[in-house]
């Protein structure tokens, strides 16, 4: 048998090397090389052969294939964003800030479902017994037959969960928290992350419980340890909002059995995380006055459109550098819009400081908000009010040209559901077919200058 060495790992990336230097050569991070003992080689190592195995079936990609089944929490917005349920014998990490909310909305869907009569089990690495079930008291959840359990070691985890029937659903709280007898690291490195996440993944897979890991997340909004947990579980939620706002968005960025950038939204309150029904009315704010450079963007997060309000305000700059902020939407994607209204558009805007947030703490990913964003930038600068009851939504490209998004039709009824009267989009092929609402169909952003430059026009009248 082959002895045990010492090797050191990043605990940012998980390169391995032979000695120790103050700086990872693979992802260039500072102080992350820590020394673990090294495991046995594997028999396929240089040198070696592989042992001989067996042969697998083939088969072809067409079949029939019955859906998974979904164990129901009855949180609509969690079931929503695991793409209708958690499946049995899959493994999900869920991330966020702490604070957040995570391990609030695992109590209650755990109580949730021990009410439905199935076995739940709730294991925490952070908090003694009695924290938690002073958390469950003040949610009114105490009455529920949750299993609990404070305990960090991976093996007596799996010992314990194995006892009896296994439970249909189990709650690890958290990941970096536990550590393996086989492993001679400390808790959190990339060692005792890759062999916990792999033990409980391998248990859940063998068992068919829906095993669900809470993540630490780093300064940088990413979960903690190496990229391979992620790749070992079957679905990822990323918890997202701000701890001194009131709500909170669960955010679905993998999903091996549901669709992808799906979010649910919550409200933070005394009685823990309720959910929001209709969240196109928190994004888009009050809605009582029109104000300059603000503007209803309609786009998408997974399935489920939205109807997004974007504030923009531009103003002259004393600086001789001027400010560009951003809150919620990508700070690159804002340079490049204000590029092609200057070269494309001739509007001098370049000289003023920016700042562009969007409401409600969502963070918008798609370039369909580009048309949005321009509009609200003009709206600010020629201090115009856009129209109440117009949403807008394209993507601009470098050329100036306006190109058309997918999920025209959805956007437009969520409009039109929610009483607006008027759409602003690119041009396409064939007019959209929403009754109720009035399309205008732009190509290039010199008609949006036009069109902005006609509400100016407008309003004045009014005024």
């Amino acid at each position: 048998m082959a002895k045990s060495s010492l090797t050191y790992v990043c605990q940012s990336c998980g390169a391995t090397s032979s000695k120790w230097s103050g700086r990872c050569d693979a992802c260039e991070a500072w102080n992350t090389i820590i020394e673990e003992q090294a495991g046995t080689p594997l028999s396929g190592a240089r040198g070696a052969s592989l042992p001989k195995g067996r042969a697998t079936r083939l088969v072809g990609l067409k079949g029939e294939n019955a859906a998974p089944p979904r164990i129901i929490t009855g949180i609509g917005e969690l079931d929503r964003v695991a793409g209708g349920g958690f499946v049995p014998g899959s493994g999900v990490l869920i991330g966020g800030d702490p604070g957040i909310g995570k391990s609030t909305l695992l109590l209650q869907a755990m109580a949730a479902l021990a009410r439905s009569g199935q076995r739940v089990v709730y294991i925490s690495g952070e908090e003694a017994i009695a924290q938690v079930r002073l958390r469950a008291e003040r949610l009114g959840l105490d009455d529920s037959a949750v299993l609990l359990a404070t305990e960090t070691n991976v093996s007596d985890i799996v010992t314990t969960l194995a006892e009896g029937a296994p439970p249909a659903v189990a709650v690890i709280d958290s990941i970096q928290t536990l550590w393996s007898p086989n492993i001679d690291a400390a808790p959190g490195t990339v060692s005792q992350l890759k062999a916990g996440s792999e033990a409980l993944v391998r248990f859940a897979k063998q068992k068919g419980t829906a095993m669900l890991l809470v993540g630490h997340v780093t300064k940088d909004g990413q979960i903690a340890g190496p990229k391979v947990i992620e790749h070992m579980v079957d679905t990822v939620l990323y918890f997202e909002g701000d701890r001194g706002h009131q709500f909170r968005i669960l955010r679905a960025v993998k999903n091996r059995f549901g669709p992808t950038d799906e979010i649910g939204v919550f409200e933070m309150s005394d009685g823990g995380l309720s959910e929001v029904t209709n969240p196109s009315r928190l994004f888009m704010g009050s809605g009582e006055r029109p104000t300059p450079g603000t503007a209803v963007f309609a786009g998408m997060e997974g399935t489920r459109p939205l109807l997004i309000e974007v504030q923009a305000l531009v103003s002259p700059s004393p600086l001789g550098t001027p400010r560009r902020t951003t809150v919620g939407w990508d700070s690159n994607r804002l340079a490049m819009i204000l590029a092609v209204l200057e070269a494309r558009a001739g509007v001098t805007i370049g000289t003023n400081d920016v700042y562009l947030n969007v409401a409600g703490g969502l963070k918008v990913r798609e370039p369909a908000a580009d048309l949005a964003v321009a509009a609200a930038l003009l709206s600010s600068l020629t201090d115009t009010v856009i129209p109440h009851g117009t949403a807008l939504f394209g993507e601009i490209a470098l050329s100036g040209a306006i190109r058309p998004v997918g999920q025209t039709e959805a956007r437009l009824k969520e409009a039109q559901k929610l009483g607006l009267k008027d759409a602003v989009i690119a041009s396409t092929a064939e007019q959209p077919s929403v009754k109720g609402i009035r399309v205008k169909q732009l190509e290039t952003i010199m008609d949006l200058v036009a069109w902005s430059a006609a509400q100016d026009k407008g309003s004045r009248r009014i005024a």
